[in-house]
């Protein structure tokens, strides 16, 4: 148990879910990182470790006993959760529409969208128990406007705005909040994976910024929207975009 608030974060081996769990750490929450590689969220736990009260639980988002497992060692060590990040998510291949096969397009609903379904289940049920919480879902700018080429990405972060939505209604009575935020293009290692330097260099000569946007900066967002000074928000979608989806 811990005399401290507790935040439970899901993709936190790397990326904005590490930059998340840190971001917690640092306001004084208890953390849990909950990521299917193991190898990374064992080295973020014990790198972040310093920071305050941490743990790695092993979580495959796709499956909901998996998170509930997680939940449940959260729980077991730390007696609640306060506060959740749902961060885990993947890009998948870029495709147009009629090229998009449909093993690319269920894996990617599978951990996006599903897999934030199965994790908000599991958290919604213990805020439940305990009188409250605040949960944040990873959607992205994606999630409110088109881009090409990535038809089941766009679908599934939209697909995640529109459950954010749907449990903030559901479950405001029960004082648990549900928000999300929309990340731009972020500087990290999904990133850096599928996009070139090249690439990089031609969409910051367009950029508002002309820059990309730091995973602690979605992270900052994050933790806010969990905090008692956004009490009132609620079913929102954040845009952290350095102003790419006003264009």
């Amino acid at each position: 148990m811990t005399q401290h608030k507790v935040a439970f974060v899901t993709g936190a081996s790397s990326g904005i879910g590490r930059a998340t769990a840190e971001a917690f750490l640092k306001a004084g929450y208890a953390t849990v990182l909950a990521d299917r590689d193991a190898a990374n969220g064992e080295r973020a736990a014990e790198e972040l470790g310093p920071l305050g009260e941490c743990l790695f639980v092993p979580c495959d988002v796709v499956e909901e006993a998996s998170v509930q497992q997680a939940v449940d060692r959260a729980v077991a060590k730390f007696g609640r959760i306060d506060a959740a990040f749902n961060g885990a998510g993947i890009d998948g291949d870029r495709a147009i529409l009629t090229e998009c096969t449909p093993e690319n397009w269920q894996r990617i609903m599978a951990v996006n969208l599903t897999g934030v379904w199965h994790s908000m289940r599991c958290e919604v049920r213990q805020m439940l128990k305990q009188g409250g919480g605040a949960i944040v879902n990873c959607a992205s700018s994606a999630g409110l406007v088109g881009t090409v080429m990535l038809p089941a990405y766009v679908a599934s972060k939209h697909g995640v705005v529109g459950l954010t939505k749907n449990a903030a209604l559901d479950y405001a009575r029960e004082n648990i909040r549900v928000n999300a935020v929309c990340p731009g293009m972020i500087d990290t290692p999904m990133w850096q994976r599928s996009i070139s330097p090249e690439l990089t260099a031609q969409l910051m000569e367009t950029d508002v910024f002309g820059r990309l946007g730091k995973p602690s900066e979605i992270a900052a967002a994050v933790v806010w929207l969990c905090s008692e000074s956004a009490s009132f928000v609620n079913g929102h979608a954040m845009a952290v975009d350095g102003g790419l989806t006003t264009q």
